[in-house]
């Protein structure tokens, strides 16, 4: 008798540059997507049942995860137990060599979990650069790593005045590109938590003259596509003194993709997933038989 499949929740992170994003995409591709390396790399642990990625929080070609989330069902052949959750880090990140994609943790949790539909937010940051007049400044580590926006230093009051605006419950439809998933995708969202802070770069024991990086911050339940780039570029534009503060809420309030400043939109480089947070409950394996609930969604 073949016993039910083990489900693990898996936490990986990768350097965005080289993918055209975190899902699968057609083998023939120039880039594919980092979904591919993980299954082929999970195939090479011999599963009676080809194994399936379930990826929590899509990002696109360029944008880097510190930590992305995914669930997976591993069905092994009879007789044999299911891996523990240090074979199965060592045994994953052994076969993604020498992709930059590594798994950071598993662990396994219930049949009704479901690492998109489970998570209670997903944190996104955006690394900005300043103070460079030119590419050639940013510091080679930095490189494809953080936005620095051309035209000198940015107001950063001007820019958390702005931010205030964008905190809070809103229909986000100006605020997001248009694609094929648009007319089927409610536009309000809420934005839990928007923060621009001062931080340090990779190296920060290397001192760069003159050169400052900021952080902006963002935590949500769930974002629309391309949400975070397009604020992130509004909120520079703000600190350029290309729009006012009282600009973003009137982009608010038009709830129209098309009435967003062209090429305003923030390149993928800066925008790094940080977090997918998820409650210890729908984590805990159960003892009893498997629940009828998907994490609260029936």
């Amino acid at each position: 008798m073949v016993g039910a499949p083990a489900r693990y929740l898996v936490f990986f992170q990768y350097f965005g540059t080289r993918y055209s994003g975190v899902m699968e995409t057609k083998s023939d591709q120039a880039l594919v997507g980092v979904q591919n390396y993980l299954e082929k790399a999970a195939q090479n642990l011999r599963p009676s049942v080809p194994i399936k990625f379930h990826i929590s929080s899509r990002t696109d070609s360029g944008v880097h995860a510190l930590a992305n989330a995914a669930h997976l069902d591993i069905q092994r052949a009879p007789g044999k137990a299911a891996f523990s959750e240090k074979q199965l880090v060592q045994g994953l990140n052994y076969h993604l060599k020498p992709e930059p994609i590594c798994i950071l943790s598993a662990q396994r949790v219930p049949s009704t979990f479901h690492a998109r539909f489970c998570a209670l937010s997903r944190t996104y940051i955006y690394r900005l650069l300043l103070g460079c007049a030119h590419y050639s400044q940013i510091p080679v580590f930095e490189r494809d790593l953080c936005w620095a926006p051309a035209g000198g230093p940015l107001d950063i009051s001007a820019m958390r005045e702005a931010a205030k605006f964008l905190l809070g419950t809103h229909d986000f439809s100006t605020f997001r590109s248009l694609n094929s998933e648009t007319p089927f995708q409610c536009p309000v969202r809420t934005l839990l938590q928007l923060e621009i802070q001062p931080a340090p770069g990779f190296l920060s024991h290397h001192e760069h003259r003159g050169l400052e990086f900021w952080e902006v911050k963002f935590k949500s339940r769930a974002f629309l596509y391309r949400q975070v780039r397009r604020m992130v570029g509004a909120l520079v534009a703000v600190g350029q003194g290309k729009l006012s503060p009282q600009d973003i809420q009137e982009l608010l309030e038009v709830k129209d993709a098309r009435a967003f400043p062209p090429h305003a939109m923030a390149p993928p480089s800066g925008l790094f997933l940080k977090s997918v947070e998820y409650s210890q409950a729908d984590l805990a394996t159960p003892s009893a038989p498997a629940e009828e609930e998907l994490c609260g969604l029936s």
